[in-house]
């Protein structure tokens, strides 16, 4: 009786308890079982260590003041080129708007688990709390059907959005969608215009769409700069330039993960905890 009761227990769980969320002010969201994980220290950099993408930067910083405040506030989309420091834009987003004593939890949601985010939304519906939710590397194949379960999410059904939610994205894709996958429904489907309109609706469900772009030379070196004098490392400056420019040249491209990687590499070199 005792093992068919624990049976019966993993097919139907008791319903999710609502987490402690004073405790904490970054959670990870996880499924099977559904639960909230609190995450004591966030993998961040500071805002200002954010070189070449100011006016992101600075529209991203605003709405989630806005909405940290109460006030309205758009679901945001972070694209572009890799290594450009979108989600580390959104973390720093977040800790700077706690700097400032305003209230927002941030929750991380799996890509995996976005079919889940309808009983996510319902836990968090009914705290008082602000959340920002935040999905990383956001795309989907041809044969993925998460994004339908989204596109409802964000702006539509009979309950939609709560208040007291806003839903911040980044990926590589400005459609999510792969563009052959696009292309391939304008030479194939019966109605292309329809076929399309689907494909593409889930990103319009974005108010804000942050595009991010390679850096320039000067741009890279500002990075590694900024890294270096945050840390106290100090490097002849015509060194620190050549072993910079030799780096990238290595990896074939210029980007703030690149800077950081390369810092990395400094740091240990000359001994320097990070």
């Amino acid at each position: 009786m005792e093992r068919i009761a624990a049976a019966l227990e993993r097919m139907s769980p008791a319903p999710l308890k609502a987490p402690d969320f004073d405790g904490a002010d970054a959670f990870v969201w996880h499924v099977s079982p559904d639960r909230l994980d609190p995450v004591a220290n966030v993998n961040r950099v500071d805002l200002e260590l954010l070189v070449g993408i100011d006016r992101s930067r600075n529209t991203l910083l605003e709405n989630t003041r806005q909405f940290a405040r109460g006030l309205p506030a758009n679901n945001a989309l972070l694209w572009g080129a890799r290594g450009m420091g979108k989600s580390s834009l959104v973390k720093a987003v977040h800790a700077a708007v706690l700097s400032e004593g305003l209230p927002l939890k941030i929750v991380e949601v799996q890509r995996e688990d976005l079919p889940s985010v309808g009983r996510l939304l319902n836990l968090l519906r009914a705290s008082d709390a602000r959340f920002l939710l935040f999905c990383d590397d956001l795309s989907f194949s041809h044969d993925d059907q998460h994004y339908k379960s989204l596109k409802a999410v964000l702006d539509g059904g009979i309950e939609g959005r709560p208040d007291n939610v806003v839903f911040y994205a980044t990926s590589n894709r400005r459609h999510l969608m792969p563009r052959d996958m696009i292309e391939n429904e304008r030479q194939s489907a019966i109605s292309p215009s329809e076929a399309v309109e689907e494909k593409v609706s889930l990103s319009d469900r974005f108010g804000l769409w942050l595009g991010f772009h390679p850096c320039t030379q000067d741009e890279y070196l500002a990075m590694i700069d900024g890294y270096c004098a945050a840390h106290g490392l100090e490097v002849a400056a015509d060194t620190l330039r050549a072993e910079a420019i030799e780096w990238q040249a290595t990896r074939g491209s210029r980007s703030g993960r690149v800077a950081w990687q390369f810092f990395v590499d400094l740091a240990g070199r000359k001994g320097i905890s990070i």
